[in-house]
């Protein structure tokens, strides 16, 4: 099938671009503030020679919000849990319980049609500690679903009105763990128990490395969730029309992703959102990284006084030793 998408008409030199933004001064203090690479890629887009970097929050969200796109989320999550599901509203993602820790804003935080909660997290860094962070997202879920049904239930609640919750989290650049296992660019979870007791509890986890996808060598099998992935994995114009013909339903989205190049101001304020944020998260992971090096020199320190103290004792016990025998003689 051919591509009804005229990306050609949107076709301009950069300078061109940059002239159109000079037009308007705000517009153009806000690319100028931009690095070098995410100016080029807002360049790219203006010109249609790329499509929108949809693994970062802001684009992300434009794509899949459901309350634009009410289909659209449930039909990804689907995908990636083997179920189906619908995403029925997206509920406040800053009000964590675990207070204090500003690392547990979700992406997406929603609610299914059962009742379950469901976040959805894109990685733009393989941060240290991964399954320690997943396993606060998922209690925190917990959390929030315990206090709001308690809330509402009142004295008739019981643990049986808790519904299960399911984090999704979507590495772009995955540790090496990942990659130790094969061409599985995809991993569910959930507890088990070594005795076969057969006991549904209630959080489950799906991780998708995006990198691994990425280097799997086309034909992937054709399918839905295969669809969506290769969605958030491709950027350029040409693979975006392979897409077009194995999946016709994804014109509709890069249509949408095409005609936002005529609102470049929205487009760039996004621009500038998805850089500010990726920033903070650098920041976040480089703190991170600063606090476990100076917990490895810790310990390496407290290595080094308790074999200073160890020989000390021992040094001291041969002076007695020395004492003793020079008594003797």
């Amino acid at each position: 099938m051919q591509s009804t998408i005229v990306w050609s008409e949107f076709l301009e030199t950069e300078e061109e671009v940059v002239e159109h933004l000079k037009d308007t001064p705000a517009l153009y203090g806000s690319y100028c503030r931009l690095n070098k690479e995410w100016r080029q890629r807002f360049l790219d887009f203006c010109r249609g020679k790329k499509t929108l970097p949809l693994t970062y929050d802001p684009f992300f969200k434009q794509i899949f919000h459901p309350d634009i796109h009410p289909d659209r989320l449930s039909r990804f999550v689907s995908s990636l849990l083997g179920m189906e599901v619908k995403v029925v509203r997206i509920l406040p993602s800053e009000d964590s319980l675990l207070e204090g820790d500003t690392l547990l804003i979700m992406d997406i935080l929603g609610e299914l049609e059962d009742g379950s909660l469901i976040n959805v997290e894109i990685q733009k860094q393989n941060y240290a500690f991964p399954a320690e962070r997943i396993s606060c997202y998922s209690s925190d879920l917990v959390m929030r679903q315990y206090a709001r049904v308690r809330g509402v239930k009142g004295n008739t609640f019981t643990y049986r009105d808790i519904k299960k919750v399911y984090v999704i989290v979507i590495f772009e650049q995955s540790m090496g763990v990942f990659h130790k296992a094969g061409n599985y660019y995809i991993h569910h979870g959930k507890t088990i128990f070594d005795s076969g007791l057969q006991l549904e509890l209630l959080q489950e986890c799906c991780l998708v490395a995006l990198d691994v996808f990425r280097k799997i060598t086309y034909p992937k099998d054709r399918n839905e969730q295969t669809a969506w992935l290769s969605l958030l994995a491709t950027e350029s114009l040409e693979e975006a029309g392979v897409l077009i013909r194995e999946y016709p339903w994804l014109e509709e989205i890069y249509e949408e992703i095409a005609m936002m190049r005529q609102r470049p101001e929205e487009v760039l304020g996004m621009f500038s959102e998805a850089l500010r944020i990726l920033d903070e998260n650098t920041v976040k992971y480089m703190i991170e990284e600063l606090q476990k090096k100076v917990e490895e020199k810790d310990s390496e320190l407290d290595k080094k006084d308790s074999i200073i103290k160890r020989i000390y004792k021992e040094n001291e016990a041969l002076k007695q030793q020395m004492k003793e025998l020079s008594k003797g003689v």
